[in-house]
């Protein structure tokens, strides 16, 4: 089955961007068998059965499932038609596994990245036989966001745009003239930001998008050149006529310049343009920027952790767990010492929410922490944290015609 949505919204504060957005998922299992390996693919969140392809079990038959390169037992349906799941040594599979005592057929609900990778189905009787599925699973695609990029445009007669998006792993990133591809980047490891460009004449009448997608699913941003590519000058009516102010921050240590803004990338005219500075960008997961030598606090966005919840806290590409949370074991939990002892003494967690805070922060411990809870559902939610210096700040008033941030 194909999931379609789209719908329409406005970027606040970063200018006139129209996001009208396209999302085309594929519900379902898709697979192929190759050199006797069944491969399936399935999106995060659903479910997949791997079947034994038979309609019944005979007498005298019993059923292994194993995972992994452990070959770890996960299900087992003896002779007497005594069906058991076991969770793994890790308990991803907590509550998760279904087994089908008259096929033998193995069903994994909810499922995560976690869940990804080799299982094999042994049966034993008359004969042994066993099969090995391959299980991908996608995560869900965060939409692309298209920011105008006013320091790449080669003319006056040109707009620079950049298409992003942050934390994504197995995709391509593409733009589109109607249907036709004009260019395309893809990875295939875990990347933390993936952009791509693209420069179009303001008077282009042209359709264009940028598309992120997986072998299941795809996430279309269409651009909307009217709204979005104009000259200083064609803004002026939409100005009204104060000053521009920045702030300039400047590095005591490095005498460098730096001028911070809130809102990403934009172009600043010589008149002040009226925002609603109570909108929301357009930002995927949380950023969070802190001062080195301060406090942070990650939230969960829960009041109370379930009795059946557990929390888990990781940190970097390599996922690294630093804190833990299992009321059901008793377990309360910071791991200082890993992944290589930057969190010494640092880490505290809430015992009622399960937020984690970072003391006494350094710009080692800047980069992504993902948040796990693992309950009766399973939930994520990744934060991306900037360490910055001590900055002496001051304010300056610009009257430049056309300055470029």
């Amino acid at each position: 089955m194909i999931k379609t949505t789209a719908d329409f919204r406005i970027c606040k504060p970063t200018g006139a961007l129209i996001c009208d957005k396209t999302s085309l998922c594929s519900s379902g299992v898709f697979g192929a068998e190759t050199n006797g390996i069944q491969s399936m693919s399935v999106m995060e969140g659903d479910s997949v059965t791997l079947k034994m392809n038979v309609t019944e079990l005979h007498e005298e038959e019993d059923i292994t499932w194993k995972f992994g390169a452990e070959r770890s037992l996960i299900g087992k349906i003896t002779e007497k038609r005594n069906v058991s799941t076991f969770d793994s040594p890790d308990r991803r599979f907590r509550d998760r596994l279904k087994l089908d005592d008259k096929t033998g057929s193995l069903t994994i609900t909810n499922i995560t990245t976690q869940h990804a990778g080799l299982y094999e189905q042994q049966k034993r009787g008359v004969k042994l036989s066993s099969k090995i599925f391959s299980v991908s699973v996608y995560p869900h695609l965060p939409v692309p966001v298209i920011r105008r990029d006013c320091s790449s445009s080669s003319s006056q007669q040109n707009c620079s745009l950049l298409c992003s998006v942050v934390n994504v792993g197995h995709v391509t990133l593409s733009w589109y003239k109607g249907n036709s591809l004009l260019s395309s980047i893809s990875v295939s490891d875990f990347s933390i930001s993936l952009s791509l460009s693209l420069e179009v004449e303001y008077q282009d009448k042209n359709s264009y998008s940028c598309v992120l997608n997986n072998p299941i699913c795809n996430q279309t941003t269409h651009l909307d050149i009217s709204q979005f590519c104009h000259t200083c000058s064609a803004l002026d009516g939409h100005f009204t006529s104060q000053p521009v102010f920045l702030i300039v921050l400047v590095s005591a240590a490095a005498g460098s310049l730096l001028i911070v803004s809130a809102v990403g990338i934009f172009c600043i005219c010589r008149k002040h343009r009226q925002t609603d500075q109570e909108g929301k960008s357009c930002v995927f997961g949380e950023s969070v920027s802190v001062m080195e030598g301060d406090s942070v606090t990650l939230h969960t966005d829960v009041t109370e952790i379930h009795e059946d919840d557990d929390i888990l806290w990781k940190f970097g590409a390599d996922n690294s767990l630093i804190a833990e949370i299992s009321r059901e074991k008793q377990i309360f939990s910071t791991y200082d010492d890993v992944p290589d002892g930057r969190f010494r003494d640092r880490l505290k967690l809430d015992h009622q929410t399960g937020s984690l805070t970072i003391t006494n922060i350094t710009s080692e411990h800047a980069g992504l922490y993902k948040l796990e809870i693992i309950g009766v559902k399973w939930s994520s939610k990744t934060f991306s944290v900037s360490v910055y210096g001590e900055y002496k700040s001051f304010v300056l008033s610009f009257t430049y015609s056309c300055f470029i941030v």
